[in-house]
């Protein structure tokens, strides 16, 4: 269990270590700023290059280690995440500050991962073509590529982690695990638990630390053979151009601006709740939360006054109290960023209709907490309506037919979530079809994402590459290319082909 005030370590190199320079920084609860986590290494390059060493000479073993076996390990794992799933879902909403129900799903995903990769170690698939040549065979197999560097985010400190780190390990990859600074306690406790579940200690090492003091070194450190990326478009353009200027497999995960559409035949009731979670869930910090609302005409007003109204009633406060459905941003900076987007809004003349400022009352008051806030009268061309805010705010556009709503939708530089809620058939094939996004949802909200199924988007969302299900095994493997030509003889393929022999 996690003492306040406990200090964290580095792992490197099968060690529990503190940073070369000494230094630690706090780790603090975003609900109770006054309540210290932990303290962590404030690492820096020297770190950085320890760790790198130290999975590049893992890698001579673990890549020579059969993939059901290492399979196997991740079956303890996800018993062990399942047996801690109440701490680790404690310890999270303390670091981050959202609700304890939704923490839970957060261990819940991460466990999933777990047990997705336990059978995916026996799907490695390569393909066996046939030959233009007679006694050749040819196929295709999987291979380890080398040292992962993986940076992630703090939104959801179990789930992305587990996406990386699980397929990067399958895959036979040891790696460097960079966690967000704002949540490296839940990121330790997988440490933790990857260890008791058997794996070996050098495979895995985990530098705490800066995006600028450990993620720019662990990008750009020649060891180093792929990225894993989630975050900022902004960051993650950067780590492509350095990465880029090695030649460096990258894969990137990255903003959104995701909208939910609701046509007039729709579960009125159905797409309130959906909106509602989509856009206030996680305190609106999700890079699927629902930020548009693109409203019919002829139902915006009352669908609106519903909304408002619901909206209104959210319970905000401490995530660890179960009865309160919001928690806080995750720290002053981040209040202040969505403050001054809703200033902005106001500026460009969308009518702020419920929310807009701090939320300070009785316990909150040491915490970095903002009402829900909703904006009507918004056009497609306001900042509030095309830029990330990761708040919870939310942008209503009302248009007047399906067209509308897909141009609309689609009139960002983002494409990562897309949701329609209708019961016509026709607008739920076209809109799957038409709506720039990597995911859409038919009478759903725009989070919601599955580990099994392909994760990722289009646009400024992210580099072509997706998280989550087989597809992620692709990225974190080499296809090798294999031809066995057991004729005894010289055969030149595409100069000695179309010769039949007589039957």
């Amino acid at each position: 269990m996690i003492d306040t005030d406990k200090k964290y370590f580095n792992f490197i190199d099968g060690k529990w270590c503190d940073a070369e320079c000494g230094e630690r920084f706090e780790n603090r609860n975003p609900a109770r700023w006054d309540e210290v986590v932990g303290t962590f290494p404030k690492s820096k390059k020297e770190d950085v290059d320890k760790a790198v060493k130290a999975a590049c000479k893992a890698f001579q073993t673990w890549r020579l280690v059969p993939v059901p076996e290492r399979a196997r390990l991740f079956q303890k794992l996800g018993d062990l995440m399942v047996q801690h799933k109440e701490e680790i879902s404690k310890l999270m909403t303390r670091e981050m500050g959202k609700i304890l129900l939704e923490t839970r799903g957060d261990t819940q995903e991460g466990i999933d991962t777990a047990y997705y990769a336990a059978g995916e170690g026996r799907r490695l698939f390569g393909h066996t073509v046939p030959s233009e040549l007679p006694n050749k065979f040819n196929m295709t197999v999987r291979m380890p590529i080398g040292v992962a560097g993986l940076i992630t985010p703090w939104n959801f400190p179990m789930a992305i982690p587990c996406w990386k780190v699980i397929p990067a390990l399958l895959c036979g990859n040891p790696l460097v695990f960079k966690p967000a600074s704002f949540t490296p306690a839940t990121a330790t406790r997988l440490i933790e638990l990857i260890l008791e579940a058997g794996f070996p200690p050098g495979v895995i090492n985990l530098v705490h630390g800066s995006g600028t003091q450990v993620g720019v070194p662990l990008v750009q450190h020649p060891g180093v053979d792929l990225i894993s990326f989630t975050g900022s478009s902004a960051v993650g353009k950067d780590i492509n151009a350095r990465a880029g200027a090695q030649l460096k497999r990258v894969s990137l995960e990255l903003g959104g601006k995701n909208a939910q559409i609701v046509m007039p035949d729709a579960n009125m009731e159905l797409a309130l709740e959906g909106v509602l979670w989509g856009a206030f869930g996680t305190t609106g910090q999700r890079c699927t939360a629902t930020s548009r609302l693109i409203l019919h005409q002829e139902i915006h007003y009352d669908f609106v006054d519903k909304l408002i109204n619901r909206a209104n009633a959210i319970r905000i406060g401490d995530g660890l109290d179960e009865s309160v459905e919001m928690g806080p941003c995750i720290d002053e900076n981040q209040r202040n960023t969505v403050h001054e987007y809703v200033q902005i809004g106001q500026k460009e003349g969308a009518e702020l209709r419920c929310g807009g400022g701090f939320y300070e009352e009785d316990e909150c008051k040491g915490g970095w907490f903002y009402r829900p806030t909703i904006f009507t009268g918004v056009t497609p061309e306001m900042r509030i309506a095309k830029e990330e805010i990761f708040g919870p705010v939310l942008s209503v556009i009302k248009v007047k037919d399906l067209d509308e709503a897909i141009a609309v939708h689609n009139n960002t530089d983002y494409g990562l979530s897309s949701s329609i809620y209708t019961q016509d058939v026709n607008a739920a094939f076209k809109a799957m079809r038409d709506l720039e996004a990597g995911i859409t949802y038919i009478n759903g909200p725009t989070i919601g994402a599955e580990c099994h199924m392909p994760f990722g988007g289009v646009k400024e969302t992210g580099n072509g590459h997706r998280e989550g299900g087989w597809t992620v095994y692709e990225f974190f493997s080499e296809i090798k290319t294999i031809y066995v030509d057991f004729s005894g003889k010289l055969q030149r393929a595409q100069i000695d082909t179309g010769k039949v022999k007589e039957c």
